[in-house]
């Protein structure tokens, strides 16, 4: 009954993803306003959470008083991590996604056509300028999600950083925020389809002022001193 009951809470998941996708392109064609567009992302996030009886708390928010643009690198432990930070964060926040999800039907429309910011993950020109795009809106004062894992745990432990989420961050220049998140993974476990109840925890650090200098020395440092910052509350799921 378990299961069935999470499988429904997985089409739930689906069909809301797939209501507001489709009113995000509707929307799209009278505005490109990237606050109208995250807007209704967080009104996704908000009902996915509540359909999907997922809880979110938030603690350290009191850091992001005295700054505007940021950009929040995170652990990856779950499908969930992204409702919970739209749903829970208050920064207008774009999230950085894998340009191949833009081929999924209507919810990859939305994505294609919104304000998040997709990269792609190749080698040649095409990756490199979705590289600098995002660079440059993030210097521009947008707030950014990067994960450093670069794809989510599938044991539920604190995975190695990869460089590129830090080769984006010192390039762009502004602070980083470590952020962790806990409690998302035994929600709905990577290859799995039915979703369990839960509570997940997000963990904002102080900000990480960079200093200007560039180079993959600098990107290490900014990644030990986020590694150290995010295991610090980081709780084996």
């Amino acid at each position: 009954m378990k299961k069935i009951v999470g499988t429904l809470r997985f089409v739930g998941l689906f069909s809301l993803s797939m209501f507001f996708a489709s009113i995000i392109l509707l929307t799209l064609i009278v505005t490109r306003s990237s606050r109208v567009f995250h807007g209704y992302c967080r009104m996704w996030a908000r009902s996915v959470l509540f359909v999907c009886g997922v809880k979110v708390t938030v603690r350290g928010i009191e850091h992001l008083k005295n700054g505007t643009g940021f950009v929040y690198v995170s652990n990856h432990a779950g499908m969930f991590d992204i409702p919970s930070v739209i749903a829970g964060i208050p920064d207008q926040i774009r999230i950085v996604y894998k340009k191949e999800l833009e081929k999924i039907p209507i919810f990859g429309w939305g994505l294609k056509f919104g304000s998040y910011i997709a990269i792609d993950r190749g080698r040649g020109v095409q990756a490199q300028k979705s590289l600098e795009e995002a660079i440059s809106r993030i210097r521009n004062g947008e707030s950014v999600l990067l994960f450093a894992e670069g794809t989510r745990t599938l044991d539920g432990k604190l995975q190695q950083f990869k460089r590129g989420a830090f080769h984006i961050a010192v390039q762009a220049g502004v602070p980083v925020v470590p952020l962790t998140i806990n409690g998302s993974f035994t929600i709905l476990p990577k290859h799995s389809i039915s979703i369990n109840p839960g509570h997940v925890e997000l963990i904002l650090d102080s900000p990480i002022p960079l200093t200007g200098q560039q180079g993959k020395e600098s990107e290490l440092t900014l990644m030990e001193e986020v590694h150290a910052a995010i295991e610090k509350h980081y709780i084996n799921q």
